[in-house]
């Protein structure tokens, strides 16, 4: 036999032994291999369709509830705890803190974001973290949204 026509004669017969043996563990009265198959895990629930949010347009109602600011490490921390009393949910909620000094000139200040929607009479905890300078005297906030303005209320304790 020529040497190129040994090679696909070897595979043909290594396909045909591997394609019996296969095809006898599967045919009807064969016997089941030794090993034993685990049982079926439950399969996960299947996950909930997504629900659309209306977010709100315009000006935004909303009451703070803020802490005193403290002072740890090089930074002064104000902690705000925010409940929206809005009819619907607010859309990228973004808090300004400005430090200003004895002149009222801004010295310091910080900027954080809440990318989640605010669903109605849900209440969030912004944490502010501004760089302290020797001479902070007065802090102040702005609250805004992606679509329109806010109107924050301060309270002693929520409704």
């Amino acid at each position: 036999m020529k040497r190129c026509a040994l090679a696909p004669a070897v595979a043909l017969v290594f396909g045909l032994l591997f394609a019996s043996a296969t095809f006898a563990q599967s045919r009807p009265g064969a016997q089941a291999p030794a090993t034993k198959a685990a049982p079926a895990a439950a399969a996960p629930a299947p996950a909930a369709p997504a629900k659309f949010t209306k977010m709100l347009k315009g000006k935004a109602d909303i009451q703070v509830l803020q802490s005193a600011p403290k002072k740890v490490g090089n930074e002064m921390i104000t902690v705000l705890k925010i409940k929206n009393m809005s009819p619907a949910a607010i859309s990228l909620l973004k808090v300004d803190e400005f430090w200003y000094d004895k002149k009222m000139q801004l010295v310091s200040g910080d900027t954080e974001a809440y990318k989640k929607p605010f669903n109605p009479g849900e209440i969030i905890e912004i944490t502010m973290k501004s760089p302290v300078k020797p001479d902070l005297y007065k802090n102040q906030f702005k609250f805004t949204h992606a679509n329109g303005d806010v109107n924050p209320t301060a309270v002693k304790k929520f409704d």
